[in-house]
């Protein structure tokens, strides 16, 4: 044990050495880096998927189950898709050292605020590899040095995609402390890493309930999370039939393993029965097992019926819960009793109503006539994330560069001192 704590106290003082380097370096040295590491990402696209076929043989071999082994799988569209990340992440705005809100006082200084990077971040993932190539750069971009540990079934994917970060960090002329990932498979390593107060500055855990649940218990760090995502969306009686079978389906089959796949249909009691046998025939063509409640059963002969527990439930599976509503506040209700804050979607024409479930509705992302598969920082804008944040603070929703910033406040002067 005395082995692992000299060896995680090693990484966070190296780690702290390279948050002054990277916190310094200008934009154009940290693009250099990006750029590298994605060009990277493309030359050994084969062995990375090669390393990713040792990772999905062992996985199945352990009895992994579908959901991880759809998050730990690369394929060529996958490999691509990160180094497309970077590219983007190279486009966006550098928001360290970005001042802002200056104003005039009477005193004639000048006050605002600075974006900084939050100086040292440890991400603990599962299963998907992406997540270290998206770590790395949004913590590179943003000016943080970042200590990753990713999970023992992605070991060699992670190995591979860790060799690129390193040559684009060497190609820069930057340390290779700006980016380490935790060797070791120790499972008592999460433990250390969650307790450096002196040398990590957040914890950003992406993972099972169970990981985030134990992160959020143990760590003396502050720590950005969210522990599920059971996301809905709501039918409404206003809807446009076309546009709410298009969105419910997408949301729910486009892939199943995902935070932000949609676990529960709610749908208004005035367009319940027009629509809901039609969405059962499109979810039997992806064998979507159906659980409803009473009302739904009664429309829906085939339905199984739901038990409260499902209701509270992320399946990351082919099953989706289905409950019939008598109106919005009914849906909004049924949300705040049973949400996970992550991300709900209407479909409706009425404009109010859009507006009121938007300011209503107290989750990450909220939003209207939209498949909850949108909740997302690559589809967002960001370049990829780091994470989605279910906290009202310091981040919420996708997490990407300026949520791996925090302010400072700056003052300007020309030699005032205070009366």
């Amino acid at each position: 044990m005395s082995e692992l704590i000299e060896y995680m106290e090693g990484l966070g003082q190296r780690a702290k050495s390279a948050a002054r380097v990277i916190a310094s370096a200008n934009t154009g040295i940290k693009n250099k880096a990006l750029e590298a590491i994605a060009d990277a990402l493309e030359a050994e696209q084969l062995t990375i998927l090669k390393a990713n076929a040792l990772d999905m043989k062992a996985g199945k071999d352990n009895g992994l189950d579908t959901a991880l082994l759809d998050r730990l799988e690369l394929n060529e569209e996958r490999v691509l898709a990160m180094a497309e990340g970077l590219k983007q992440i190279v486009a966006l705005p550098d928001p360290a050292g970005e001042m802002s809100q200056i104003n005039s006082r009477p005193s004639g200084i000048k006050v605002g605020q600075m974006r900084v990077p939050l100086g040292v971040i440890g991400i603990i993932y599962e299963s998907r590899p992406n997540v270290t190539a998206d770590a790395a750069a949004l913590c590179l971009k943003s000016g943080n040095a970042s200590i990753l540990r990713g999970g023992s079934e992605a070991k060699h994917s992670n190995q591979a995609i860790a060799a690129c970060i390193s040559s684009g960090l060497e190609q820069a002329g930057l340390p290779a402390d700006v980016v380490q990932i935790i060797e070791t498979t120790d499972r008592n390593a999460v433990g250390e890493l969650i307790r450096m107060e002196g040398t990590v500055d957040v914890i950003i855990p992406r993972g099972g309930k169970g990981l985030i649940e134990r992160i959020s218990k143990e760590a003396r760090v502050p720590v950005i999370k969210h522990l599920h995502g059971v996301c809905h969306v709501y039918i409404d009686d206003l809807a446009d039939k076309e546009m709410a079978k298009s969105i419910a389906f997408n949301a729910k089959t486009q892939r199943y393993g995902t935070c932000n796949t949609m676990e529960t249909l709610l749908v208004a009691e005035g367009i319940a029965s027009a629509i809901l046998p039609e969405l059962a025939e499109l979810y039997a063509t992806e064998n979507v097992e159906l659980r409803g409640c009473e009302r739904t059963c009664e429309i829906l002969p085939s339905c199984i019926q739901a038990k409260e527990a499902d209701w509270d439930e992320e399946y990351l599976a082919p099953i989706l819960s289905i409950r019939i509503v008598s109106d919005m506040d009914a849906a909004m209700d049924h949300i705040h009793q049973h949400g996970s804050g992550h991300t709900e979607s209407i479909v409706t024409a009425d404009y109010a109503k859009a507006m009121r479930f938007l300011r209503e509705v107290d989750s990450s992302s909220v939003m209207v006539n939209a498949s909850t598969r949108f909740a997302d920082g690559f589809e967002y804008g960001l370049g990829g994330e780091i994470g989605i944040s279910t906290n009202k603070l310091h981040a919420r929703g996708p997490v990407g560069l300026v949520g791996l910033t925090t302010q400072k406040y700056i003052v300007l002067g020309d030699g005032q001192i205070r009366q």
